[in-house]
C-alpha cells in the first residue's frame, strides 16, 4: 500500500494506491492550518489507516508533500538562527548582490535577512580558492564562538565559510563545535558545495531557518505513524526519506507544486501530449509550469525574495485560487488575491464563518459550480451566503448590473475575469517570456478549481487543446506516488574548457559512487538506478552557466545549447567548466492510470439535468453531466458543465470534448479546427 498526501492551503489531498489490487482511491478533507498534521492523521483515519492500528500501517509507504517549510519561510515563522562566516564577511546576508528588484523605485525594500545583525558572527580563518589553508582555525576562538552563538538565543546555525566547497575542513570543525553546544547546524559545504558565496549562504540560511520547523512536524508524524515508511517529496520532483528531509528541509521548500508537475507530465505523456503547459489551480494559489518533452528543473529559484540554489522544478506561482479574496482597492478597482480565505474560515459559501467573497463564491453565483454536488455532495455549499457576499462587493464597487444579470452576478463575472487575467499572465511568464508559443502546447488543467477556468485561459492564449484528467483535484498527491527517488549533487571545479575528458570523468567518479550508494540506501535496486553526469559550462568572462551532459563533445553541446537559449554562439571562444553535477535517479513502480475501453459515443447516460448558468455573453440553459459516468468515446459539445466528485469542468460555447481511454476529458477549444479530441495521437 502506498499513499500520496499533499497539504494545500485549503484542502489536504490523499491518493491511496493498492499495488496488489492495482486500485486507486482518492480523498479530500479541509486542511488544518494551525497544525497540518491534524488533517493528515484525520484523513488517514477516515481511510481506515488509524495510527492506533499498527497492523494496517505496517508496510504502508507514505509519500508526503507539504507547505510547512514554505509557509515558515514566507510567513517568517522559522527558527531563530545564527549565521557564521569568515572574518570580514558577517554582513554577507545583508549585502547580498545589491540587485534592485524594481529598478526605478528608490523606496524599494529588500527582504530582511533571516539572521539579524546581532546573530551574525565571524570566525578568523581563511581557505583560498584552491582549498589551501591560508589562516588556520584557532580552537580557542572556536570555543568562544560557540559560547557567543548560544548566548544570542539562536536555535540553529548556518555556517558559510569562504571556499568551503573546495575544502570543507574548517566548516566541519565549526559545525561540530556548534552541534556540541546543542544547536542544529547547517553547513554550506553539505547543502550547496558550489561557488557564489551569497547564494550559497542564502540557501544554507534558509535550510537552518526552516529545518527545525519541518523537523518538529515530521517528528510528530513519524511518532504517530511508527509502522509506516515515511518519505518526503523534494522540490526537484523526486522523493527522499524523512530523516534526510528533516536535516535538509530546504530541499522540500516547493514539494507540493513539484508533485503536481510530476503527476501532470505523467498523465500528459500517457495521453499523447509530451508538450504541455501545466495549470494547477487550487484553493490558495495557482502553479504553472512548461514541459517540453520533460519536466524542467532549475537551480536559480527564489522563494520569498531570497535565492534558493538547490534544484527545483521550474514553477511559477501566483496568488489566485478558488479561495482568493475579492475586494475593491483604494482606487475603486476590483482586486482578486493574493490574500486567501484558506480553509478556515474559507469562502463564504463554505458556511464556516467567512463573509468575504472569493473566486469559488463567484463561480457558485454564476451557476458554474453546483451547490448540491460539491465534493460529491458531502459538503453542500451555501448559495445564499455567496450571493450576499458578491452583492456587498457590487455595492462597494458601485457596479452597474449587466443586462439580464443581478448585481451579484455582475460582480461575480468580474471576479472570474480578474482572476483569469492573473492566471493568464502567469502562463505567459513561463511560455511567451521564455521564447515559447503557447499555441504549440496543450494545457493540462488540474487542482480543484482549474476546470472552471481552463477553457477560457486556453482561448486567450491561443491554446487549442485542454486536458482534464479524472484525478484532476488530487493530481499533486498522485504525482507523489509517481515520483522517482532523485538525488542531486554538485561540486565546483573551475577548469578551462580544454580540460581532458578523462580528467572530468575522474573528478565525477566520487560523485557517481556517492549517488549510487545513497540511492541504493533508499531501498532502490541497483539495476533501477540511473546516473546523469552533467557540466555547468560558460564562455570565459560570462557570469552565468548552461548545463550540458558530460561527454567528450561537451563543448559542441554547450555551443548548441547557447545558440538555442540566446540565439547565438561563439564556437571559437574559450570555455570554462564551472561545476560538476550529477542527478541520480532510482525509478519506482508508478501507479497505473485508470483505463477503460471505448463504447457508445452518446453521453446520455451521464446526463444529470439542465440549469441556468451565466456565461460570458449572458444567462443560458446549460446541460450538466456526471463526470464519473463518462466513458471513453463519449463526446460533448459546449456549453456544458461536467461535474466530477471533486472538481467541475466548464465547456464554453464552441468547445468540443471527448473522453480518451484513460478517462481524460480532451477538450478542443473554440471551433476545434486545430484541437485534438482524441487522447492518443
Amino acid at each position: 500500500m502506498r499513499i500520496g498526501i499533499d497539504i494545500g492551503g485549503t484542502f489536504t489531498d490523499f491518493v491511496l494506491f493498492d499495488e496488489a489490487a492495482g486500485s486507486l482511491r482518492t480523498y479530500k478533507r479541509l486542511s488544518t492550518p494551525h497544525d497540518p498534521a491534524e488533517a493528515v492523521l484525520a484523513g488517514l483515519a477516515d481511510l481506515g489507516l488509524s495510527p492506533r492500528n499498527e497492523n494496517r500501517l505496517r508496510g504502508l509507504e507514505i509519500v508526503h508533500g507539504s507547505t510547512v517549510a514554505t509557509n515558515a519561510l514566507l510567513e517568517r515563522k522559522g527558527a531563530a538562527i545564527a549565521f557564521v562566516a569568515t572574518a570580514g564577511f558577517r554582513d554577507l546576508l545583508a549585502i547580498g548582490r545589491q540587485n534592485r528588484t524594481r529598478l526605478y523605485d528608490f523606496l524599494a525594500d529588500r527582504p530582511e535577512p533571516l539572521a539579524p545583525a546581532e546573530r551574525c558572527f565571524e570566525v578568523v580563518e581563511r581557505v583560498d580558492c584552491r582549498g589551501q589553508v591560508v589562516t588556520p582555525l584557532d580552537d580557542a576562538a572556536l570555543a568562544r564562538l560557540a559560547e557567543q552563538v548560544v548566548a544570542s538565543g539562536a536555535e540553529a546555525a548556518a555556517v558559510c565559510l569562504l571556499f568551503s566547497f573546495a575544502n570543507p575542513a574548517h566548516e566541519q570543525r565549526v559545525g561540530r563545535a556548534l552541534a556540541a553546544a546543542g544547536l542544529l547546524v547547517s553547513l554550506s559545504s553539505e547543502i550547496l558545495p558550489e561557488f557564489r558565496e551569497y547564494e550559497r549562504a542564502s540557501t544554507t540560511a534558509i535550510n537552518a531557518y526552516v529545518a527545525p520547523v519541518l523537523d518538529r512536524y515530521l517528528g510528530r508524524l513519524a511518532a504517530r505513524l511508527g509502522g509506516a515508511e515515511f518519505r518526503v517529496l523534494q522540490s526537484n520532483g523526486g522523493s527522499i526519506r524523512a530523516h534526510q528531509a528533516r536535516r535538509e528541509a530546504v530541499r522540500s521548500i516547493l514539494s507540493g507544486p513539484a508533485g503536481g508537475a510530476v503527476g501532470a507530465f505523467y498523465v500528459a505523456q500517457a495521453a499523447g501530449f509530451p508538450r504541455v503547459l501545466t495549470f494547477d489551480m487550487g484553493g490558495t494559489s495557482t502553479d504553472v509550469s512548461l514541459c517540453d518533452g520533460g519536466i524542467r528543473v532549475t537551480s536559480e529559484g527564489e522563494v520569498g525574495g531570497l535565492p534558493v540554489r538547490i534544484p527545483i522544478v521550474d514553477i511559477h506561482t501566483v496568488g489566485a485560487g478558488g479561495g482568493s479574496l475579492a475586494q475593491v482597492d483604494a482606487g475603486g478597482a476590483l482586486q482578486v488575491g493574493p490574500q486567501s480565505a484558506g480553509a478556515d474560515p474559507g469562502p463564504a459559501c463554505y458556511g464556516r464563518g467567512g463573509v468575504l467573497p472569493t473566486v469559488t463564491d463567484a463561480n457558485l453565483v454564476l451557476g458554474r459550480l453546483p451547490a448540491d454536488r460539491f465534493l460529491g455532495g458531502a459538503m453542500p455549499l451555501d448559495a445564499s451566503a455567496a450571493e450576499a457576499a458578491l452583492a456587498r462587493l457590487a455595492e462597494a464597487a458601485s457596479l452597474t448590473p449587466l443586462p439580464g444579470l443581478s448585481p451579484a452576478q455582475t460582480a461575480a463575472l468580474g471576479v472570474v475575469q480578474v482572476a483569469n487575467a492573473h492566471m493568464e499572465r502567469a502562463l505567459r511568464v513561463i511560455s511567451v517570456q521564455r521564447g515559447h508559443d503557447p499555441a504549440d502546447f496543450a494545457l493540462l488543467s488540474f487542482g480543484g478549481a482549474g476546470g472552471l477556468h481552463a477553457s477560457a485561459l486556453a482561448r486567450s492564449l491561443g491554446v487549442a487543446t485542454v486536458i482534464v484528467p479524472p484525478l484532476a483535484s488530487t493530481l499533486s498527491a498522485f504525482g507523489m506516488l509517481a515520483a522517482d527517488v532523485v538525488k542531486d549533487y554538485v561540486q565546483t571545479v573551475m577548469l578551462p574548457g580544454t580540460v581532458a575528458f578523462d580528467e572530468l570523468e575522474g573528478l565525477m567518479r566520487p560523485l557517481a559512487q556517492r549517488g549510487l550508494a545513497e540511492v541504493a540506501a533508499e531501498g532502490v535496486p541497483v539495476e533501477r538506478i540511473t546516473l546523469a553526469p552533467q557540466l555547468d559550462v560558460r564562455y570565459r568572462g560570462q557570469a552565468y552557466e548552461l548545463t550540458v551532459p558530460l561527454s567528450p563533445a561537451f563543448a559542441d553541446a554547450f555551443h548548441a545549447e547557447h545558440a538555442r537559449a540566446y540565439g547565438y554562439s561563439y564556437p571559437d571562444a574559450p570555455l570554462e567548466v564551472v561545476n560538476l553535477r550529477l542527478v541520480a535517479v532510482g525509478s519506482v513502480p508508478r501507479p497505473p492510470l485508470p483505463t477503460a475501453e471505448p463504447g457508445n459515443p452518446d453521453p446520455a447516460a451521464a446526463y444529470l439535468d439542465t440549469r441556468p448558468v451565466v456565461l460570458d455573453d449572458g444567462l443560458a440553459a446549460v446541460p450538466f453531466f456526471d463526470g464519473a459516468a463518462l466513458r471513453p468515446g463519449h463526446r460533448l459539445t459546449g456549453p456544458a458543465l461536467v461535474v466530477y466528485p471533486d472538481t467541475t469542468v466548464l465547456l464554453h460555447p464552441g468547445d468540443r470534448a471527448a473522453v480518451d481511454r484513460h478517462l481524460n476529458l480532451i477538450v478542443a477549444v473554440g471551433s476545434g479546427e486545430r484541437g485534438a479530441v482524441s487522447g492518443e495521437r
